[in-house]
């Protein structure tokens, strides 16, 4: 896959502070993740994390495991260090766990790379022509341990050059405060409040196939269940 990034977008990627920020073998590493692909399936091949703590990407290289959370933060790293730059967005839910992705743009078009403990809310492509597009594409495929579609709205993107004073690539410390403010900013809506009353469960063998290899530890438990 060749990957382009316009003059204007190179323009805007903080590129000192990632290359002060990482070791010699960090970044080693990361430059085998060569595509946006990549950098899914090395997430898709490490423990799903069923704590509360926020690490940062460093920790996901050391401890190989991430929830879904520290799983957008290191592809935000991962696509940074591919000249994209380090942008995530919150999918917001109701009864259910929020999520967060990165987000990347090729030819004009979005795709997404997430950490989830649902086989169905994963790699997007990018051939999505809005934001709107990508956050739909998820919601059918959105929900909750009783079958409840749960996913309501979504945000922009946020670029994470943003937190660089907190050293999010590489900090020991817990990064919740980037989770608070992802909570707290504008979300989209997806659907209307007649839409809502419509929705259907997702079916049994659906249900079943999104859980394939999760942790039980890390799953929202919904209240009804």
């Amino acid at each position: 896959m060749k990957i382009t990034t316009s003059d204007a977008h190179k323009k805007i990627l903080k590129r000192t502070e990632p290359e002060k920020s990482w070791t010699a073998v960090e970044r080693s590493f990361l430059n085998t993740l060569s595509t946006p692909w990549k950098i899914q399936e090395y997430l898709d091949s490490i423990e799903y994390n069923s704590t509360t703590e926020s690490n940062s990407p460093r920790y996901v290289i050391k401890k190989k495991r991430a929830h879904c959370f520290e799983g957008a933060l290191f592809a935000a790293a991962g696509l940074e260090n591919l000249g994209f730059s380090p942008l995530v967005l919150d999918l917001q839910a109701v009864n259910d766990d929020d999520h967060v992705i990165a987000v990347f743009k090729i030819e004009n078009c979005w795709g997404a790379i997430a950490k989830s403990n649902f086989t169905t809310l994963r790699y997007r492509e990018p051939v999505y022509r809005s934001l709107r597009e990508l956050a739909m594409s998820y919601f059918d495929f959105y929900f909750n341990t009783l079958g409840d579609k749960s996913l309501r709205g979504y945000s922009m993107p946020h670029n994470l050059c943003r937190f660089d004073h907190i050293e999010w690539r590489t900090t020991e410390n817990d990064l919740e405060d980037i989770g608070y403010y992802l909570d707290k900013v504008r979300h989209i809506p997806l659907i209307n409040n007649n839409q809502l009353s419509r929705l259907e469960k997702a079916g049994k063998l659906l249900l079943e196939s999104s859980l394939m290899g999760s942790n039980p530890e890390g799953l929202f438990v919904p209240e009804g269940e």
